[in-house]
């Protein structure tokens, strides 16, 4: 083979392998595909801060029921857990004791009236014997006073066998009001009346509207006293939570976490604050028209007790905590990502309250923070974030 005709293959080789090379390295040098990252703006809006308080339900009226005389339970004349009526017979004492003891009152009231038919008849001979003097004014003061002794003792005597009457009677115990009934904490034929056995029988209570307890502290109600002053100086009024939810309402947080359909109102502040507790006590009431709630359930009281005017929000699952200190990734204006430590307020609904840290309208990373870092060029993708919690 030609010597000319080898060299210009070979060069022809080195020229491929050099072509090939470049491709390679100009390849190489195309830039990458940037990540694509959720993103939500920052929020300035005026945000109400609430506060939960533990509460308990009570009854609008919850009426004890006693007996009021010493006795054996004879019947029980209701289902328990039932409504009764007002007047209803609830239950019976054994009124055999108290029957007796009106028979020796009706026998003593017998025995007066004997004593003053006795006494009138007397005094009906006397005076017209006293008229002609044919007995002396002594003896005629002393008829009279028989005649008054034995009237005063008829009285007495009367009055007894109307308390002895009025006794009898509560060996039938009626219900106070109507309302909703419970348990009988005796069994019949048990003593009643006195300790050790049950003094008070039963409870009734009417829920169509209930009542629900709750304590401020102190520091709570000082903070909320203090602002109520400042913005009305000239009035005064214990209501200051009322005064707080200036649309009057409450809400209630039901044991699984519901939220109960009706609004409450404070009902009424305590005058003094407890001080083995240093708490207020605080009764709210809410309708219960479908008398879902019964006394003795624990509820959590959802008050309003302030408002940040320009506050800035962001999702909680924007912010990272570490050491408690916390932080999140800001996308700057060169599409890169930025760690920025903020400084956190108060929780509103999902949201946390940034008291520093932050501007209105930047955009923060969130459900990537595993995904990126400082320095980090990215697509932001502003997303809108869906609140789960019912706004107030």
């Amino acid at each position: 083979m030609n010597k000319s005709i080898i060299i210009q293959i070979k060069y022809s080789i080195i020229m491929l392998i050099l072509l090939i090379i470049s491709s390679c390295g100009e390849k190489k040098q195309e830039p990458r595909h940037l990540l694509e990252i959720p993103v939500v703006e920052v929020i300035q809006k005026d945000v109400p801060i609430y506060q939960e308080f533990i509460g308990q339900v009570y009854g609008q009226y919850d009426i004890p029921i006693r007996t009021r005389v010493s006795g054996f339970l004879d019947a029980i004349h209701f289902n328990e857990g039932t409504w009764v009526k007002k007047g209803q017979l609830l239950y019976t004492v054994d009124p055999q004791s108290l029957e007796a003891q009106l028979a020796v009152e009706m026998s003593k009231l017998a025995e007066a009236k004997t004593d003053l038919a006795k006494a009138e008849s007397d005094l009906g001979r006397i005076v017209p014997l006293a008229k002609i003097n044919a007995v002396s004014q002594s003896d005629l003061d002393a008829t009279h006073a028989q005649y008054d002794a034995a009237a005063a003792n008829v009285k007495a005597v009367e009055s007894s066998v109307r308390l002895a009457n009025i006794n009898l009677g509560y060996c039938r115990i009626i219900s106070p009001i109507s309302g909703l009934i419970g348990k009988t904490q005796a069994n019949v034929g048990e003593f009643v009346g006195q300790a050790p056995n049950p003094v008070i029988l039963n409870t009734i209570s009417t829920i169509d509207t209930v009542h629900v307890e709750f304590f401020l502290v102190e520091a709570d109600y000082l903070g909320i006293a203090r602002r109520f002053i400042e913005s009305s100086k000239q009035e005064k009024d214990a209501n200051y939570i009322e005064k707080e939810n200036k649309d009057g309402k409450l809400t209630l947080i039901l044991s699984d976490g519901s939220t109960f359909k009706h609004t409450g109102r404070v009902k009424f502040i305590d005058r003094e604050v407890n001080p083995e507790t240093g708490s207020l006590l605080i009764q709210t009431s809410f309708p219960n028209p479908d008398e879902l709630l019964r006394p003795g359930q624990f509820a959590k009281v959802r008050a309003k007790m302030d408002e940040i005017t320009d506050a800035l929000i962001v999702p909680q699952r924007c912010v990272m905590e570490l050491q408690s200190a916390h932080s999140v990734y800001v996308i700057n204006d060169s599409s890169r990502v930025e760690s920025r430590q903020v400084v956190t307020g108060p929780k509103y609904e999902d949201y946390w309250i940034i008291e520093s840290g932050l501007n209105a309208n930047e955009k923060v990373v969130i459900n990537a923070l595993q995904k990126v870092k400082p320095g980090m060029p990215v697509v932001a993708k502003v997303t809108q974030f869906e609140n789960r919690t019912n706004p107030q």
